[in-house]
């Protein structure tokens, strides 16, 4: 899959095109049916499937004060979607110049010229140009103009207590809801980071854990979960090396039983006290929430909480 930051970048004469534009933050069940229909129409026709996406949120940029956390990394979201089989990416960097362009000025440059767009793939809600100017009918008419089919779409899937979106996986990951979440997202939340230097607690009391630094992702409510910590740099040198990816206790919060102040995420590999992961980049999968965070009166126990905690995440994740 090819990733362009530019119209510039898209190689001469790349299209004709089957193309969706979205942010796809999550990159949850919902988008992932849309990608697919896209990659299918694209198939079809034997063109290539693409998708415009935009970086940062536009409403970090028209509303940072109200802006949603992402849910997902670029990164992350970019792997997921060479996963789905997309040919390529368009990453628009979003300010508000480019956010001043009409509709009309945006569907010539970019879907027209750019990507040679054959077929445009929207929802019926899509929103796009200057102030939002642009709707379905916009899109149709300039379809029309241009000379490419315009499929508008459905919101897809989910019943009322898990609907396929963004807001639905952040109420979810606010909740401490993993399991909520992964029925959205059609895989567990996951959090990439790399292991920092903590304070040496948890080898004190006999639970190392690895701590996560410059975390990408929305980190779920505090408490402690079910997980695994994924070691993506020794997968790439060892496939089949059975440490790539390892069963874990998580926990998210603060440490009130020593009056921590910093909220952590830290992980326990279960059994384990043997691994260097200091410096290495990590990915921690939530698989079930365990219990919130609690503050103990004294050492003793919490250890007896933690021996818990790891028997309890021990029988959900061999089951």
């Amino acid at each position: 899959m090819q990733v362009w930051t530019d119209l510039e970048q898209v190689p001469a004469g790349f299209g004709p095109s089957v193309v969706t534009i979205g942010n796809f933050d999550g990159m949850h069940r919902g988008h992932q049916a849309v990608l697919g229909r896209i990659v299918s129409l694209a198939r079809a026709d034997g063109v290539r499937a693409v998708a415009v996406t935009f970086d940062p949120h536009p409403a970090a940029v028209h509303r940072p004060e109200t802006a949603p956390e992402l849910i997902t990394s670029l990164a992350d979201r970019l792997d997921l979607m060479a996963e789905i089989g997309l040919d390529g990416v368009l990453v628009f960097t979003y300010t508000l110049d480019f956010a001043a362009q009409t509709p009309q000025e945006f569907v010539g440059k970019c879907l027209v010229d750019g990507l040679g767009a054959r077929t445009v793939v929207v929802g019926h809600d899509v929103r796009f140009g200057k102030q939002n100017a642009g709707t379905l009918s916009t899109m149709v008419e300039l379809g029309g103009e241009h000379g490419f089919e315009v499929v508008a779409i459905e919101d897809v899937g989910g019943d009322d207590h898990h609907r396929w979106s963004s807001t639905a996986v952040r109420a979810s990951l606010s909740e401490g809801d993993v399991a909520g979440a992964a029925k959205v997202l059609g895989r567990a939340h996951r959090l990439r980071g790399t292991v920092v230097h903590g304070d040496a607690r948890g080898r004190e009391l006999g639970f190392p854990t690895a701590n996560l630094g410059g975390i990408a992702g929305m980190v779920p409510a505090d408490g402690v979960y079910a997980g695994w910590l994924h070691r993506p740099e020794l997968a790439d040198r060892a496939p089949n090396d059975p440490d790539c990816v390892l069963p874990a206790a998580i926990s998210v919060g603060t440490n009130p039983t020593f009056d921590g102040v910093e909220r952590r995420v830290e992980a326990y590999v279960l059994d384990r006290d043997d691994l260097e992961l200091y410096d290495e980049q990590v990915v921690l999968e939530f698989t079930e929430h365990l219990r919130p965070t609690i503050r103990f009166d004294g050492m003793e126990p919490l250890i007896v909480q933690m021996h818990d905690d790891v028997a309890r995440a021990r029988k959900i994740l061999t089951a």
